[in-house]
């Protein structure tokens, strides 16, 4: 039983490109809350983090880049290939990110908690875990992720593979192993099948979701949240509206890994939809896609309210909609929803900033919503 009364934690970890993310994104879309611990860790070495001063005391001005913030690459090159210092930031940089976990578990309104941490062990969050998730690989697709998702060297992929111990020392402590060596599908069925064995049964799925309705001229529109087997829907609407779209059900199956979708429909008719995540405590949505036939100004608040419902229920600090140009004339709309035109430099909240540059789409206009100001890791 976990030390947080109340809820279930699955401790999910795995060595570097196996899949973790992947993972926690399947527990979400069955119902659990998600936690980052890698996330939480760049936020506290992030500029005005709790830990960023005292990175620099330690390692020195040079780790920082030409924007004022902590390379992460000059950072690592020193830490990877010294185990002291690994342990001088590491001894920097978790007690901040165990009392993060603590605090989001416990305002967390969801009975099932997946915390994501390729240092599990080394948080001591094992022992406080109802279940102990490892995710393997083999070298070679850990080689690919890690050279296609992060854009690292053969090189530098292999250095931070080899830094972690044997893949086996993980699974001899696990409860359960999710080989994740092939695609979505079949990953996602290792999933359900542990969710249904090892978790309680009062919180086996995702809560009931009131689904928000609203009778139009055009027909009866409802939100419902999206499922894997909607792809296919999922897939004919994207391509039926964008030009030049070729998606197929096994792409959308693969979306599902990253992100989640907001479903709109006009009578039994899919007519729109968005895809959104919380990443790192905000919220960002990167596709809008509407069917010509329904007025933007009647779908646009469906969505968007019950994608912050779904946001602070994550715990989300703020919003960011990337919105196509084509929808961004709807300021009305947007305005009533109390989003705001903004350019990622102006947001404040360097997390935020980052994720902004990070995610926006080509041939979108940014708008913000801060959702709650009592933020995890704030400014020393």
């Amino acid at each position: 039983m976990s030390k947080w009364k109340g809820k279930y934690v699955i401790g999910l970890t795995g060595n570097i490109g196996t899949g973790k993310t992947v993972v926690r994104r399947m527990l979400e879309h069955l119902g659990a809350y998600g936690i980052d611990a890698d996330a939480l860790a760049h936020r506290v070495i992030a500029k005005g983090g709790p830990g960023f001063n005292k990175v620099l005391e330690i390692f020195g001005q040079w780790v920082l880049g030409p924007d004022g913030e902590i390379d992460r690459k000059k950072l690592g090159r020193v830490v990877f290939d010294d185990p002291t210092a690994l342990k001088r930031l590491e001894a920097i940089i978790h007690p901040y990110v165990i009392q993060a976990i603590d605090i989001l578990i416990k305002r967390s309104t969801q009975s099932v908690i997946a915390v994501e941490a390729i240092k599990l062990g080394a948080l001591g969050l094992d022992k406080d875990c109802d279940s102990v998730w490892v995710t393997t690989a083999p070298l070679e697709k850990q080689l690919q992720r890690l050279q296609e998702k992060r854009k690292m060297s053969r090189h530098e992929a292999l250095q931070r593979i080899n830094v972690q111990p044997p893949q086996e020392e993980r699974v001899a402590s696990a409860d359960v192993v999710i080989k994740n060596d092939s695609g979505f599908e079949e990953a996602w069925a290792l999933v359900n099948v542990a969710w249904k064995k090892l978790v309680p049964a009062s919180a086996d799925g995702p809560a009931t979701v009131k689904i928000s309705r609203k009778k139009t001229a055009i027909g009866v529109m409802r939100v419902l949240r999206g499922k894997p087997r909607h792809s296919n829907e999922i897939a004919e609407l994207m391509n039926q509206v964008r030009t030049g779209s070729h998606l197929t059900r096994s792409d959308i199956m693969a979306a599902f890994g990253e992100k989640a979708f907001l479903l709109l429909q006009v009578g039994e008719s899919l007519e729109g939809l968005i895809a959104w995540q919380v990443e790192n405590l905000v919220s960002r949505t990167h596709d809008i896609v509407l069917d010509p036939s329904v007025p933007p100004e009647q779908a646009l608040p469906l969505l968007f309210k019950e994608m912050e419902k779904a946001s602070r229920e994550l715990q989300a600090e703020a919003a960011l909609v990337f919105v196509p140009k084509a929808l961004a004339g709807f300021t009305e709309v947007w305005s009533s929803l109390g989003y705001q035109q903004r350019e990622p430099a102006s947001l404040g909240v360097n997390a935020w900033q980052q994720a902004a540059r990070d995610a926006q789409p080509a041939n979108t206009v940014l708008f913000f919503k801060q959702l709650r100001v009592d933020r995890v890791l704030r400014p020393m």
